[in-house]
Formats: structure tokens, sequence, C-alpha cells
């Protein structure tokens, strides 16, 4: 993994040196832009529209435009000039129980680890007592010039720093239109709809979770680079909800037979499994 982020903890009184990796990947599949005519990938240029001149990161400077057309002009000593602490410090202001945050604050995921030996002590102390007590710890972060609220927590025995946003970053669920008010809920259709839930329940198990989508989108590249006919799938058949209970009572009866399944594939496995005695090795 590449470090994107070194500096310390900031605990108190004590601190504790970190380097800071991405804990999560896209794995979009992404393409390029060609020449329709001659399929060579197309070149992005910065071009002044008022000069007519092509320009470099060189000729670039920051810019805030707080009118229309009226642009202040930052510098990087300005920037400079206003760094914030936590601009190489994980300040952690409280604990917190992590249920008590909603997941929609929630942004991006990054692994912690000691910079050197001379730090594991420190950061051992600090994940032991955080899995003791329950807590996570609500702190001030700055990356790449933005300075972040985030929440330190333990995964998997690694200090993870979790990004999130301020409250003003979540936009009110009063700008949301159309959310039903003030209806009644049919008793029968309610009842189904928890057994419902009740046969769809189970272990969250990341692993049984695919990118069906990419999957397909790589296996059509794979064969269009080897030359071979796509052929397209059928589209899924329309289904309009008429009435509410009849597709309860049908999705009902699939989440069923689905679960009792999948019951008889883990048993078949379960029985052909040979016992420890079996597969011992005399020595």
């Amino acid at each position: 993994m590449r470090t994107m982020w070194k500096g310390s903890i900031s605990f108190g009184l004590v601190n504790i040196p970190v380097n800071m990796f991405a804990a999560t990947e896209d794995r979009d599949v992404r393409f390029k832009y060609l020449h329709k005519k001659c399929k060579t990938p197309v070149k992005n240029q910065r071009i002044c529209p008022t000069c007519n001149e092509k320009i470099t990161s060189e000729d670039i400077v920051r810019g805030y435009e707080y009118e229309p057309g009226q642009f202040v002009v930052i510098e990087k000593e300005d920037l400079e000039a206003i760094k914030p602490r936590s601009a190489k410090t994980i300040e952690i202001m409280d604990f917190v129980k992590l249920s008590e945050i909603d997941p929609i604050f929630f942004d991006k995921s990054y692994y912690l680890a000691p910079q050197d030996t001379g730090g594991s002590k420190a950061y051992n102390l600090l994940r032991q007592a955080m899995k003791d007590t329950g807590r996570i710890a609500v702190s001030r972060i700055t990356i790449r010039d933005k300075q972040s609220l985030a929440v330190l927590r333990v995964y998997n025995n690694v200090l993870v720093l979790e990004t999130i946003f301020f409250p003003d970053e979540v936009r009110s669920i009063s700008q949301v239109p159309g959310i039903p008010q003030n209806l009644e809920t049919d008793a029968r259709e309610l009842d189904m709809a928890k057994q419902l839930i009740e046969n769809l329940t189970s272990e969250f198990d990341p692993e049984k979770y695919r990118d069906e989508y990419r999957e397909e989108l790589l296996e059509m590249i794979r064969k269009k680079a080897e030359g071979k006919e796509i052929v397209s799938a059928p589209d899924a058949p329309q289904r309009n909800v008429i009435d509410l209970m009849a597709a309860l009572q049908a999705s009902l009866d699939k989440a069923q037979e689905m679960r009792r399944q999948a019951n008889k594939t883990a048993n078949k496995e379960s029985e052909t499994k040979p016992d420890k005695e079996e597969t011992e090795v005399v020595q």
C-alpha cells in the first residue's frame, strides 16, 4: 500500500505517529475517449478562451468566484498562512458510541498504522482502550487542504479513520419531494411484509455480493478483444404492481422456496464432508 498521509494522533497529551492508507479502492471499469476515425486516444488540452493559448499547470492559479465573472485569486502563501493544526494531526475531540452516528454521515475509510516501532505501544494502548470501552473517537483532520470531521474506530484490530460529513453538508430531508405523509398501513400487508423481511434476513457476509455488471462488462470486453460476436440479453419482463397483497404473497413464496433450496444445498454439503477421523493421516 502507498502511504497517502503522515502525521500523528493527538490523544490528550499522548502523541501517536501514524501513516495513513486508503482502505477502499474504486474498481469501476474506465474507458478512454478515442478519435472515431483512427482510434487514437484523445488528449485533453487546457486552453485559455481569452488568450486562445494552450496553458500548462504552471500558468494556473486558484480563484474563487464570489460574483459571476468576479474572482479572488488565492496564492499558495495565503493557504499556508491559515493552515489548521490538523494539517499534520488527527485531533481527537470526543469519544462517542458508533451507534450514535447515522451512516449517512460516513464518507471515506482509511487504515492507520504506527510509523515505527516506537509508536506501537501508544497505538496498541489507544486501540485496546477503545475496544474495552466500546467507544469511537470524533476527530479533526486535514487531507489535501480540506479539513474534515472524522471518527477513529477499531476494525479487525486496525485503527481506521472514517471521514464524515459536517452537519451542513448533509441535505435536509425537507428538500426531498414526494415523501408520503399520514398514510394508514394495512395490518395484513404489514404483517406479510414483516414475514418477507424475516425470510430474507441472514448474517451479513460481504463475500456473497458481487458487482455483476462489472463482471459482465469485463467479459464483454474480453469477447470483443477476441473478435467474438456480442449477443444482447433479453429485456427483463416489466412487472406492474396492481395488487400489493398478491405481490407480497408471491415474494414471500419465492423467498421461502429460496431458503428451502439453500438449506438443501447446505445439508448436502455437510453430508458429503468426510468425518475428521476419516481424514486424519496416520504418520
